[in-house]
Formats: C-alpha cells, structure tokens, sequence
C-alpha cells in the first residue's frame, strides 16, 4: 500500500510520496537512522504538490485550523487534486500520514480517505521537516525561518487573547507592592522614631501613628523655635488643637538634646521620604480596589479587595483560583502548617489567607472552623463567577455575603438561613434585568439618533431642492414675489369671465326660442352691457340666470 505524507509547513500545504522505504527498512529505527543523510532519504520520500498560503492572515487561519484538528475547504481541494482518486465501493489502495490525528479523523469523515499518525509516519515527517527547503526549488532556509518567525507571533497573539481591564497580574503586583510598602513604612517610621527622639523624645508618647508623626517632626524642625503661634498648623496636622498645645508645652519643658543645622535637615529630608512613601502607599490600595472591583467584583464584595488579591496572587492567576476546590482554597497559605501536621499526624489547619476575613473574626472559637469552611465554598463560587462570566456584576458576591451573614446569625441565634437556590435565583434575575434594562437604553439612544439623523436628512433635502433666495439672481427672486401677490386679483378676474361666457349662452338660448315661437328670425345676441341696459332685473350673473330660466318656463307653459 502506497503511502502519502502530508506536511504542513509555515509557507503552505505539501504532499510528499514515501516510495522507496525498501531501501532503509519499514521500521521507526532504520527511518530514524536515514534521516540526517540527505541523499539516503532523498530517495526515500520525493514531492508530489505543495500549495503555498496565500498571505499572512491566510496561513494564520490555516495553523488555527490545523490546531484545533479541522480540515479547511483549502485543504480538502489541495487533497482531492493530488492524491489518486478512489473509485465508488472499493477500498484505496494508498493511506495519508498526518502529524495530528485529530486532522486524520477529520479528513477521513470527510473524504472517507484513510489516515494514519503512528511513530513512524511521525519520524517521517521530522525528516521531511528537516529537509524542506531542499525539496523545494527557489525556496531560500531565510524565507523559511522568516515565515515560521512570522506565524508562530500571530499564532501565539490569536491564541492568547484577554481582556486588557481584566489582567490579574496587575493585581499580584499591586498586593505585593503594598505588602513591601507596608513593611518598608514601618522600619522607615521607627527609624525616624528613634532619630527624631535624641531632639524631642516627649512627642514619641503624644502621636502614635507613625505617618502623623512624621508630618509633626518635618513640621516643628527645632523644638526650641516652636511657640504658640505653631498651634494652628499643629491642630491642622494632628486634627486636635489641645493635642497641639500639648506638643507645645512638651517641648518648652523637653529634656531632648541640641541637634546641629545639618543634622536636623537629614532628619527632614528621611521624614519626607517617610511622608511621600505613605501617600503612594494610600494612592496604591486605591489602586488595588479598583482593579479588583474591574478583575473580581464578586470576590471581592465578598471577602475583601485585599484579602481576594491575596488569594489570587497566592495561587498564580485567577484562572488557577477558579479551579481549586474549596477545600484548596481554605487553607491556601497555610501549606506548612497543613505538611507538618500530615508529617507529625497531628491536626491539619482550619483556614490559611482567608483568616484575615472579618467574619472569621466574628464567629466564635467553636465555629471558627465552620464559617472558614462556608466562607471557602463561597470564595470558590465568587471566583469562578468573576472568571467565566462575560457580564461584570458584584450582585452574586453581595448575595454570597448576605449567606456568610445569614450562616453567622445561625451559628450564634438559631436563625434558619436561605437556600443557595433561592438566593442564586434572585440574584440571576437580578443580573438578567440590569442587561435588559442596559439594552433597551442602547436600543432607545439608536432609534432617537436614527430619528435625529432622518430629519437632518429631510431637512437638507427641502433645502436641497428649494436653494434659498440668496443663491438665486435677484431675478428670480422678484418675479417669485410679484406672482404671489396679485394672486387674488386674477383669480376673481378668472371667475368674472366665466361668469359672463356663462350669461351669453344661456341669453342666446333664449332668444332662439323666443324668435322660434314668434316666427321672428333670429336675432343677434345680446351682450351683458345691453341687458343691463334694457332689462333693469338683471343685474348680478345668478339672478339674470334665476330669471331667465323663469321667463322660458313660463312661455313653455302658455
């Protein structure tokens, strides 16, 4: 049976022909020692087609297609060209060797060609692979190398695709950038502590907060200079005005020593440092709310900004958070605790980062680890809320916090708590409703732009097909306005003449039947003027009508 190799490569789809593996041998072992040598497995394997991809993005669909083990219509026509063609009923005389057997099940459903990817057929590609630009005419290792630089960067950016708003790695930073913070604060502000007391060891017992403290020592400089007129800007600092006049009266009667000019500024200069390292630190936990408010609303309303970057930033990403159970995660932080005691066979660790919880805090010793083990289940809930879903909610976290809250007063009341089902159904609706409310203000923003825009089409077309008087010759302009004025007049002039056509047929209508009863030809018509003269009874067109018409009524009935 004939047995035909399909490679694909950066540049294109090729189809090679394995005819003499009697020479090297049908064994993994004698293809693998024939590969290096060029002119042995030359005449191994020779080319039958090779179809090169026709742009960047086209081979970039292909490798996606490949990968996924899909056979694209590209490939099924490069196949159905260049391998020989079965006949209805009867089995092929050749086989497909193919890399991926994903591909191979796919092209045999689909073209009932029979496939096959075992080590062999996999030593024969590597040889192929590592031969292909010889096989190939005009084909340079340089244009190889750029195609498959080429491909794998788009391949590798297609295929890692986030969200830029959504990348927990700023958050991991973030939580151990302000544990350091907290860490370097400390030490920073004991230093100063223990500087500034060689100068002024009584403001060590009146300010406890190591940043206030900072801010009074770069504020008072000399102890000697400070007076009551520094009472204000104290009380502004400290926030308490009495504590400020006790600073004051501290350091009248201080026992501290005389600190020279260049000492005090390196003192300054360090609670500066002290200053502005507590500042970023606030600038930084804001930070870290907002990032977690954006990455994890669910996890974070639940347990905490900080202790749910705690959680992410200890299991690597909050995709592997997502898939550790509850019982991982309760005791995430507590690894050695957990070892020691599976080493010594005493009692494991009832909770780890999530400790730090204020609801641990809450509950009692007896139900410490209870709550830590609700508490866990919640968090792996919330957490594989805020990674899978597409709609950015915190509803389901407050609802979860509502059930830590609810399992709290049953520990302590007695209180029956809710279902999960009932609160996870009040939170879905909830949910659904917010997305169809934000729909149907998109659609209602859409249809009033769409109105807005229709009549600024309508009006452009009227102004369009009627240009104003200014773009027309004056003209123009004047005779539009002298037509509509005397519009009026000729209307009753036109209304008059029908009128008077009118009166003179019916008048020569008369006088025919007058002149036929009497004998008398006929005579003349008469015209308005000489009825109006003859005949003072007509005097308007309907009354002389009116009339006339009684005259012949009467003359037909003598």
């Amino acid at each position: 049976m004939a047995l035909y190799l399909l490679f694909e490569s950066a540049s294109g789809y090729s189809l090679f022909h394995a005819y003499g593996l009697d020479e090297i041998g049908q064994n993994t072992e004698a293809v693998r020692n024939s590969v290096l040598d060029l002119t042995r497995f030359g005449k191994v394997v020779k080319l039958v087609a090779f179809h090169p991809f026709s742009s960047a993005l086209d081979a970039l669909n292909q490798c996606n297609a490949v990968s996924e083990g899909l056979m694209t219509e590209e490939l099924r026509n490069f196949l159905e060209m260049n391998l020989p063609k079965v006949k209805e009923g009867k089995k092929a005389k050749f086989s497909l060797g193919v890399a991926e057997p994903k591909v191979g099940s796919q092209i045999f459903e689909v073209t009932k060609i029979p496939c096959q990817s075992n080590e062999f057929v996999h030593e024969l590609l590597r040889g192929v692979r590592l031969h292909f630009d010889r096989f190939i005419k005009d084909l340079k290792p340089s244009d190889l190398e750029k195609a498959q630089l080429g491909l794998g960067h788009s391949y590798s950016r297609a295929k890692v695709k986030f969200n830029v708003n959504r990348v927990d790695n700023m958050v991991i930073q973030a939580i151990f950038l302000l544990d350091t913070l907290d860490k370097d604060i400390n030490s920073f502000s004991m230093r100063v502590r223990e500087w500034y007391s060689w100068h002024f060891p009584e403001l060590v017992k009146i300010i406890n907060d190591n940043y206030l403290y900072a801010r009074v020592a770069k504020f008072v400089e000399n102890k000697s200079d400070l007076s009551e007129g520094h009472i204000p800007g104290l009380a502004d600092i400290v926030g308490d005005e009495d504590k400020a006049k006790e600073i004051v009266e501290a350091a009248k009667a201080s026992m501290g020593q005389d600190l020279s000019p260049i000492d005090l500024i390196n003192v300054q200069q360090f609670a500066q440092r002290v200053i502005n390292l507590s500042e970023y630190r606030k600038k930084l936990y804001e930070y870290l709310v907002t990032k977690m408010n954006d990455i994890a609303p669910n996890l974070a309303s639940l347990i905490g900004e900080v202790v749910g970057a705690r959680l992410i930033s200890h299991a690597g990403s909050l995709s592997n958070l997502a898939k550790c159970p509850s019982s991982t995660l309760q005791i995430l932080g507590a690894e050695k605790a957990l070892f020691r005691a599976l080493k010594t066979r005493g009692n494991t660790p009832k909770y780890g980062l999530i400790f730090h919880s204020s609801f641990i805090g809450r509950a009692s010793a007896r139900n410490k680890g209870r709550i830590a083990r609700y508490l866990s289940n919640k968090c792996s809930i919330a957490s594989r809320i805020d990674c899978f879903s597409e709609v950015n909610t915190s509803v389901f976290g407050q609802k979860l916090r509502e059930q830590v809250e609810e399992r709290l007063d049953f520990y302590d009341k007695g209180v029956a708590p809710r279902k999960n089902v009932d609160v996870m159904k009040v939170a879905i609706e909830s949910v659904l409703s917010k997305v169809s409310q934000e729909d149907d203000d998109g659609q209602q923003n859409g249809e009033i732009s769409e109105k807005k825009s229709k009549k600024k089409k309508s009006k452009g077309e009227n102004v369009a097909a009627e240009p104003m008087e200014e773009d027309r010759p004056p003209e123009v302009a004047a005779d539009d306005h002298a037509s509509v004025e005397p519009e009026t007049d000729k209307k009753k002039k036109k209304k008059k003449k029908k009128q008077d056509q009118e009166d003179e047929v019916v008048l020569s209508e008369v006088n025919a039947h007058d002149a036929e009863q009497n004998g008398t030809p006929k005579k003349k018509k008469k015209s308005r003027a000489d009825l109006d003269n003859n005949d003072g009874d007509v005097q308007t067109g309907t009354e002389g009508k009116k009339k006339i018409k009684k005259k012949v009524k009467a003359q037909d009935d003598q």
